[in-house]
């Protein structure tokens, strides 16, 4: 699919966001006062800005408040107002801990279920389509979570969770693509299933169902060379646990934290440009681009 910079910027963040909101709903940090209040300002930051990104896709930005409606068919709508519940319940969470010293363990826990539910449903909108066999996998909400809880574990400082969690994440990672890799092929889909014309015989494209380009083809087939996904993926492997793991054996410094945070970042924006650019949509099959 294309890989649209909006929708790689919410899914990047937001999931980091309400990863961190996850640690700090259990206690992680044990942090009150103006130190809570950095790290809830980070943790919103990444959160609401990922989530304002996500409007930016749509056609019409204006009636992103109507997905409230659809919560008994929609996942969209289901993410909408978990994050909406979520971020109401740490925001009381937080100020608690900023104004008054005090933590409430229940809101905390709540706030922490919900931030992780928020960033399930975020997962659930790519795997439930059946129409891209690399995301229609239970694989796919397993790596959004591992990934907002890495995230969030390496931007709360726990260094004791994020080392492993890093090296976890780039295992699981490593396994999602390989069978990323054969699921089109796995799935059943063909140019005869994709035209119907299977039952004739042996089917081929002969000519493009037309000469120029449409909406389905600037949307749903992107096409990247297998040499490319290879370098992109290794630098993905690198920048988001590879690096941040050595950063973080060092001697601890502020400045070599940071520089972990940063490259896992750039990491996870690489992967998730990935995640989009190789999703074949069995749409391609009928234009010939599979």
């Amino acid at each position: 699919m294309h890989p649209a910079p909006s929708v790689i910027f919410f899914t990047t963040f937001s999931g980091l966001g309400f990863g961190l909101l996850v640690f700090l709903g259990i206690g992680l940090p044990p942090v009150t006062g103006v130190t809570a209040f950095a790290f809830f300002t980070l943790a919103y930051l990444a959160a609401v800005g990922g989530l304002t990104a996500s409007t930016f896709h749509l056609g019409h930005p204006e009636r992103a408040l109507k997905a409230f409606t659809q919560w008994r068919s929609s996942w969209l709508s289901r993410e909408a107002w978990c994050a909406v519940a979520a971020l109401l319940l740490m925001a009381i969470y937080g100020a608690a801990l900023v104004f008054w010293n005090t933590r409430l363990p229940i809101l905390g826990y709540l706030g922490a279920a919900l931030s992780l539910a928020t960033v399930f449903t975020t997962s659930m909108i790519y795997t439930q389509l059946k129409t891209i066999p690399r995301w229609n996998s239970r694989a796919t909400p397993a790596k959004f979570l591992a990934y907002a809880l890495t995230g969030g574990a390496l931007l709360a400082g726990q260094i004791s969770l994020a080392i492993p969690a890093l090296a976890a994440l780039a295992v699981l990672q490593s396994i999602v693509w390989k069978q990323g890799d054969t699921a089109l092929s796995r799935s059943g889909s063909t140019l005869a299933s994709a035209t119907g014309l299977g039952p004739i015989g042996q089917v081929r494209a002969f000519e493009p169902p037309h000469t120029g380009t449409n909406y389905l083809l600037r949307e749903f087939v992107h096409v990247v060379g297998r040499k490319h996904a290879a370098k992109l993926r290794l630098i993905a492997l690198i920048l988001t646990s590879g690096l941040p793991i050595v950063l973080l054996l060092v001697p601890f410094s502020h400045f070599a934290a940071g520089l972990a945070v940063l490259s896992h970042i750039l990491g996870v924006l690489t992967a998730r440009w990935l995640f989009f650019a190789q999703a074949e949509h069995v749409v391609g099959l009928y234009y010939g681009k599979r």
